[in-house]
């Protein structure tokens, strides 16, 4: 029995969210340059996406390119630009196979025009399917998010359009990029690094973690599978005992 087969469907996460980490240190241990091992994550990203599309999960957000990363050297940044133009424009086909629909979050204002020309109309040609939503993270911090959301709130208190009285966590929810979708309830790292590195920081207060060992560019769908399945082992208490709970069911 494989571990796909153990999975219970009415278990499954509603929305995964993942941070694709281990790409450069898998090319330094090839005696390669770093964008080699970004273009090997694009297989792990096709594995992941078929198999949550597969699963009939609702929401999956990949961590694709952070606010911070514009600090990397120029080389690798323009590579990586590059490579998301490419990337989407072949991966396109793919999408609408699966009947997945792609949305972008982050400050997608700061990418170069023509990623933001391919990624707009990648969106839009999926925009009817109505499986799997990939979210990419682009340009994305949640500490800029959270400032950007507070801006928003703001200058809607200041129109009239909203007393600070009324403002709780379901209405700061509406300004963030993620309004119309759930918090994800599992959040998976690849490479063994234990952080958030700046991810969803609002959304995750109750997601369960799971670290995985395994570089992002050798990460499969069977490892995937076993996120999914060790998620389904937790007890998700959301504050409460286990007790309220038992009582609750």
């Amino acid at each position: 029995m494989s571990v796909k087969d153990l999975l219970i469907p009415e278990k499954l996460p509603r929305h995964v969210a993942v941070i694709m980490d281990g790409n450069g240190r898998w090319a330094k241990q090839r005696g390669s340059i770093r964008i080699f091992g970004h273009k090997s994550g694009v297989k792990a990203v096709r594995e992941v996406t078929e198999a949550s599309a597969e699963l009939g999960i609702d929401f999956l957000t990949l961590y694709a390119f952070s606010t911070e990363n514009w600090n990397r050297p120029k080389n690798e940044v323009d590579a990586l630009m590059s490579l998301l133009v490419s990337t989407i424009s072949t991966e396109t086909e793919t999408l609408m196979k699966n009947n997945v629909k792609l949305k972008a979050i982050g400050c997608t204002s700061s990418l170069p025009a023509n990623v933001q020309e391919q990624l707009n109309t990648c969106i839009e040609n999926t925009s009817n399917n109505n499986g799997l939503t990939l979210v990419l993270a682009l340009s994305y911090s949640s500490r800029w998010e959270i400032i950007e959301a507070v801006k928003k709130l703001s200058e809607d208190v200041k129109q009239g359009l909203l007393e600070i009285s009324d403002i709780d966590g379901q209405i700061f929810s509406q300004y963030l990029e993620t309004s119309n979708m759930p918090d994800p309830e599992l959040l998976i790292r690849t490479s063994g690094e234990f952080r958030i590195s700046n991810f969803l920081l609002w959304q995750i207060a109750y997601s369960e973690l799971y670290f995985s060992d395994v570089l992002w560019p050798d990460f499969r769908r069977e490892h995937f599978y076993e996120a999914l399945l060790d998620f389904q082992k937790r007890e998700r208490r959301f504050g409460k005992t286990s007790d309220q709970l038992i009582l609750k069911r």
